[in-house]
């Protein structure tokens, strides 16, 4: 299908989905450097009215990684729910905005709506948004998952203590867990990105999180994010697996220069549910939601495996992967890889945004890593200015990290005090297990021994 739309007397034509997708996306330096974006904004302009004028069941006979080479691809369309599709089969990409931003769009609708849309649906209607567009329709959206806390109620943020440390010192760990946990953070889970990638490793800070978790009773969950087979082997030796983790990407090629398949994280997903580790719900179910999943725009160019997709389809096509296993986090990192893909602070932040809303479409729990590299065009301004608007959008949850400062990963994200800003401006409160701990006994007694922390550090 050719797709055209002339600007004064300049007639612009796009001889594909995939090229009409990227011309439409707003600037973004990644894809320049892939050679995909519009060569000027009156090009964007005409390839934005084409993809309004572009019917969404087109979206259904035209793939943009083919079929028979790419096996997100296939999970893509082997499980689109046309019943749940039908009722905005017979619109276009601009009418879908404008019924997103409708009163018709309930949230229930919305709900009910998103088995049946692709990615490439989401993406396409996401690069006709405004920044307003792209919170309006995201806070309609909420997609709540549990495994010791719940997450993504309304009226609720979390976060998620990151507690690195570039050795893996467990008294830096520790130290960094209980300065998270005395400022309100840990309750989307408290997760460690370990500096060596091994199983005593893993099983190690496991434990240590685990140990503090019983003799505190918190009512947290948590992950060291290790590779995934990294993690089942820890598993398999016993140690206290809660939520499983790995990178994901929109490709298969992509997935695959992280060392996964779609039949690796089946795998991960049952072995994970087998453990019931979640706690017991009040209607006597246990948690489920065992899956974590990391995601960023770029991540398939730096790869080498974007076949000519635009960088903002292919994260939604992440998206996808993670539908797939119910997930009870997924996380944009969203300013991470660095100006190669995102130049700037205004670039991070239509980002941040654009992931948010498409996931929250697309039926994930989306949370987002506010971040930047410091090599970037951008500053702490541009993440307060991003938090914000995401926690305005509805956002899950986002990082606390001590000071805003990994130390190990060498990035700068949010800290503890930004996820206690953001609540108190927006009068959000923790998960409600959570918050419960905080208001406790336990709590308390926290509070109490840290003030001799040397106590609560391992020996």
């Amino acid at each position: 299908m050719i797709f055209a739309h002339a600007i004064g007397s300049t007639r612009y034509t796009f001889d594909s989905l995939r090229t009409l997708l990227a011309r439409a996306t707003p600037l973004r330096s990644g894809d320049v450097l892939a050679g995909v974006a519009a060569g000027s904004a009156e090009e964007r302009v005409a390839a934005q009215f084409a993809l309004a004028d572009a019917p969404l069941a087109h979206f259904l006979e035209e793939q943009i990684v083919a079929y028979e080479e790419d096996e997100v691809t296939r999970l893509i369309m082997d499980t689109h729910d046309a019943t749940a599709f039908a009722p905005v089969r017979s619109l276009t990409v601009g009418e879908l905005r404008d019924w997103l931003l409708s009163d018709e769009a309930t949230p229930e609708r919305l709900a009910a709506l998103a088995p049946g849309l692709t990615p490439e649906m989401a993406a396409a209607v996401c690069k006709l948004m405004r920044v307003q567009d792209l919170i309006a329709a995201a806070a309609k959206i909420r997609v709540v998952t549990h495994f010791r806390t719940t997450v993504g109620l309304p009226g609720r943020l979390s976060a998620r203590l990151q507690p690195n440390h570039p050795t893996d010192d467990a008294r830096g760990i520790a130290a960094a867990m209980l300065d998270g946990l005395l400022l309100g953070s840990g309750d989307a889970v408290i997760g460690i990105n370990p500096a060596g990638d091994n199983v005593a490793a893993t099983v190690r800070l496991l434990e240590l999180i685990d140990a503090l978790r019983h003799r505190f009773h918190i009512p947290a969950q948590s992950c060291v994010l290790a590779h995934v087979t990294t993690q089942l082997a820890a598993l398999e030796a016993g140690a206290p697996v809660d939520l499983i983790f790995q990178s994901i990407a929109g490709t298969e090629a992509a997935n695959r220069s992280f060392g996964v398949n779609l039949a690796l994280l089946q795998e991960a997903y049952d072995a994970g549910r087998a453990l019931r580790r979640g706690a017991v719900c009040a209607d006597g179910s246990v948690g489920t939601n065992i899956m974590y999943f990391e995601t960023g725009q770029g991540s398939a160019l730096s790869a080498n495996a974007h076949h000519g997709v635009d960088q903002q389809t292919l994260e939604v096509r992440a998206y996808a992967v993670a539908r797939r296993f119910e997930p009870m986090l997924v996380n944009t990192v969203v300013g991470f890889i660095g100006p190669e893909y995102l130049y700037d602070g205004k670039q991070i932040a239509r980002a941040g945004l654009e992931d948010h809303f498409c996931g929250k479409l697309l039926g994930l729990p989306m949370g987002c890593d506010v971040c930047y590299t410091n090599h970037a065009e951008a500053d702490q301004d541009d993440m307060d200015t991003l938090l914000t608007l995401l926690g305005t959008a509805g956002v899950n949850y986002i990082m606390g990290v001590p000071g805003a400062d990994d130390v190990m990963l060498n990035y700068q994200s949010t800290s503890f005090h930004d996820a206690l800003y953001v609540r108190k401006v927006l009068g959000l409160r923790p998960a409600p297990e959570f918050e419960a701990w905080l208001k406790g006994d336990e709590f308390g007694r926290l509070k109490l021994e840290a003030r001799t922390p040397e106590r609560l550090l391992p020996a």
